[in-house]
């Protein structure tokens, strides 16, 4: 061979083996970014080829697929979408996925290794592909109750029912929502755009991803922090605090919401009755900026509410901030100041009290199933921490069910049922008292056995409430509502 041959036979070799190089680069390095590539048409067709596996709701699905004309010959749909959006999310053939339908994407289009074998079946057989189904922990009955009562006061707001015992999600409700279906297909983008610049805020998930001023609901974490570390032992002794009460180093004077409450100098229990702020104040600073916030982070304060193996949900964080002069973290322990928490971390702190301190990790997925309904995982409750000692969380108890029966959270009330609770209304905006406050209520049930099977945290913005600012309290807007969605898990 002579030379110019050889150059031509080496120079296209050297490319015959970039070629081989560049392939293998993109088959085995680059696949996964280009099977997930937003703008990879062909995935996305492919994707919606076949129906969708399904999130079960009490033993019902709450979406489906329907066959549509067009490249994607499937379309997502939603039972009662609203109501499940929270839990849902989306799962639209132009936006793309959210929440459990974005968690659990490769599961519910069939592309999860777990279903490797099934698809493999499912080529030798010639049957369509299907994707496997999300069994979820919610109680239809209790996400209906917490729907209802939400939408009925016409208000945005959310509410969260956990059972204590194992950290199930009982209900996940968030409003105003919206319908999933109305921009499932390809060409509903402006639909979606339009929810999007919504005022209102229809798309955002109040009970998971935002986060606000607890108010008095925090006083239940106050007590138990005063409680675990010794600054208070005897619930029923006079504690000192003057009503109103100045600040430290300020002259600002705080009062009470309850006209004529017996606050001057309360107890720790007649404060929780009354809701009375100069005892938790006073509290607060007696215990101390890191004792507190150690507290706080043992009911999952400044921590996700994710678990890497039951890592079905994430909650935006809540905080207890790091530095504190000692004004602001007296304000802490009423609830306010800097503090802040979403209504999932609320039903948290109720949920740990109830199960006498000991916290579980939320999860809102029981188990996964193959197309063939074949159990692929099935997740068991975990221990997040504990919180407080079952000493400190009975005395807690004590005082919520006191507030229940004889206080401002009478509005909770169950027949024949022990019930324990909070009312919060908590102040906000630059100056504070700018906006109408929020309005919050936590509480829960116990069985005959004393263990409880849900606690509840609800949350109120009155904001475009058509409604006077004497009504706006958490006993009259979120009581109600607690004590309907307790009752559909107690099946009272």
């Amino acid at each position: 061979m002579n030379r110019p041959l050889r150059h031509i036979a080496v120079f296209c070799g050297v490319l015959v083996l970039a070629l081989l190089v560049r392939a293998t680069w993109v088959q085995f390095v680059q696949g996964d970014d280009l099977a997930n590539d937003p703008y990879n048409r062909r995935v996305k067709i492919e994707a919606f080829s076949y129906p969708r596996g399904n999130i079960i709701v009490g033993g019902k699905p709450v979406t489906g697929s329907v066959a549509t004309s067009g490249d994607f010959k499937y379309k997502r749909t939603y039972t009662d979408g609203p109501m499940y959006a929270p839990v849902t999310g989306f799962a639209s053939q132009g936006i793309g996925t959210s929440f459990l339908e974005g968690t659990y994407n490769k599961l519910l289009s069939g592309k999860d290794d777990k279903l490797a074998l099934k698809r493999a079946q499912a080529i030798l057989t010639g049957e369509k592909p299907r994707g496997g189904d999300v069994i979820t922990t919610i109680d239809p009955k209790a996400q209906k109750a917490a729907y209802k009562g939400l939408t009925e006061l016409n208000a945005k707001g959310a509410v969260v029912a956990l059972d204590p015992r194992t950290g199930r999600v009982l209900a996940l409700a968030s409003t105003p929502s919206y319908d999933p279906s109305v921009f499932a297909g390809i060409e509903d983008g402006a639909k979606f755009a339009a929810l999007d610049k919504d005022k209102t805020k229809p798309l955002s998930n109040r009970a998971l991803r935002e986060t606000y001023a607890p108010g008095s609901t925090f006083k239940i974490v106050t007590a138990a922090a005063a409680l675990e570390h010794g600054v208070i032992t005897d619930i029923d002794t006079p504690t000192g605090a003057r009503a109103p009460y100045q600040l430290p180093l300020s002259t600002t004077k705080i009062g009470n919401d309850v006209a004529g409450a017996p606050c001057d100098k309360a107890s720790l229990k007649t404060g929780m009755q009354w809701s009375c702020n100069n005892v938790f104040l006073d509290t607060a600073l007696k215990v101390g900026k890191d004792k507190m916030r150690e507290t706080a982070e043992k009911f999952g304060f400044n921590s996700d509410v994710y678990d890497e193996e039951l890592g079905d949900l994430l909650a935006t964080k809540s905080l207890y901030p790091d530095k504190l002069d000692k004004p602001q973290t007296a304000l802490t322990g009423m609830g306010q100041g800097s503090l802040t928490s979403t209504p999932m971390q609320m039903a948290m702190v109720a949920a740990a009290i109830a199960n006498d301190g000991k916290l579980m990790t939320p999860h809102i997925v029981d188990e996964l199933r193959g197309p063939d309904l074949s159990t692929i995982q099935k997740f068991e409750p975990k221990t997040m921490s504990q919180a407080v000692s079952a000493d400190t969380a009975k005395k807690v108890q004590e005082m919520m069910e006191y507030t229940v029966s004889e206080g401002t959270a009478s509005k909770a009330k169950i027949d024949g049922v022990t019930v324990g609770g909070k009312t919060g209304t908590a102040q906000h905006g630059a100056n504070v008292n700018d906006e109408r406050p929020y309005a919050w209520f936590v509480s829960y049930a116990k069985q005959s056995d004393g263990s409880s099977p849900v606690a509840v945290a609800v949350f109120v913005d009155p904001k475009d409430m058509d409604i006077p600012r004497s009504e706006i309290a958490g006993g009259k807007l979120g009581g109600p509502i607690a004590k309907q969605v307790m009752q559909a898990v107690l099946g009272k």
